[in-house]
């Protein structure tokens, strides 16, 4: 809290998405701060909330913010869903996102593992993100995620996805250890944990997957065997070496394959 009794900014924002509900758009959001604190100055709620968005290309100008980071701070509390529309940050939905210094020496918005390494997304205007490594990429693991979960035959045929006695479907599949990508059975009734990666695999990913499986095996499994698939769309030298001392783990790659076919217009009629 300020000395004046009142909140800091940042602090305004995060309640009033909160009370606007998710997601909702930075009018909405100012409007209600200045109906509930009067006198909050409008410039000053704008700029925080473009300071407080961890994927908003611009925050790399704010005075504190001007070097490589984490976003973790208690104000990156905003995530830009599209231009003029935000929600609450959530990590475990949107991904670890980072200040990164370029080659050239300029700050950028990127999202990154765990490592602190690129993930493949970046921040552009507009709040959308593109893949770092070309066009055959996803820009971001939830977008990967969801394509997967809906066609599981491209892992493998005959998978399912889980879904356990009080209804949670294994897509984000909350464990105490962290969240599962994609939980399946496969046509024996087997357990299959897939991690995923949009861009480059880090070696960090095998070890998520070990202590996912784990957890899976002594909590879920009842005897059934469970295996592991690491997907990216490129699987370092680090990975296959990391991968290579592991019973019951797989490596994919992935590609993405666009085809255009030429619609002919309605004569007139």
């Amino acid at each position: 809290m300020v000395e004046s009794g009142r909140p800091y900014v940042w602090q305004m924002m995060k309640e009033a998405v909160e009370a606007l509900g998710s997601p909702t758009t930075n009018v909405a959001v100012r409007n209600w701060i200045l109906r509930k604190y009067p006198g909050t100055n409008r410039s000053t709620i704008q700029t925080q909330i473009i300071y407080s968005t961890v994927n908003h290309p611009s925050r790399v100008h704010a005075p504190d913010l001007r070097k490589p980071m984490i976003a973790k701070r208690d104000s990156d509390c905003l995530f830009r869903t599209g231009r003029g529309q935000l929600e609450l940050y959530d990590p475990a939905r949107h991904g670890t996102w980072a200040i990164v210094e370029m080659e050239s020496g300029k700050l950028t918005v990127q999202q990154v593992d765990e490592d602190g390494q690129p993930a493949g997304g970046t921040a552009e205007e507009g709040g959308h993100t593109e893949a770092r490594e070309g066009t055959d990429a996803f820009a971001m693991e939830t977008h990967l995620r969801d394509y997967l979960a809906a066609n599981l035959n491209k892992i493998e045929e005959g998978l399912d996805l889980y879904v356990d006695d009080d209804g949670n479907a294994g897509v984000e599949y909350v464990t105490p250890v962290g969240r599962i990508d994609i939980l399946a059975t496969d046509r024996n009734g087997d357990f299959l944990v897939v991690e995923l990666k949009a861009s480059r695999g880090a070696d960090a990913a095998c070890g998520q997957l070990l202590r996912y499986k784990g957890w899976v095996r002594q909590h879920l499994a009842d005897g059934k065997k469970v295996r592991g698939i690491i997907i990216a769309n490129r699987i370092s030298d680090r990975i296959r070496y990391a991968v290579g001392e592991v019973e019951d783990v797989e490596l994919m790659e992935y590609t993405l394959d666009v085809t255009l076919k030429r619609v002919e217009p309605n004569e007139p009629g």
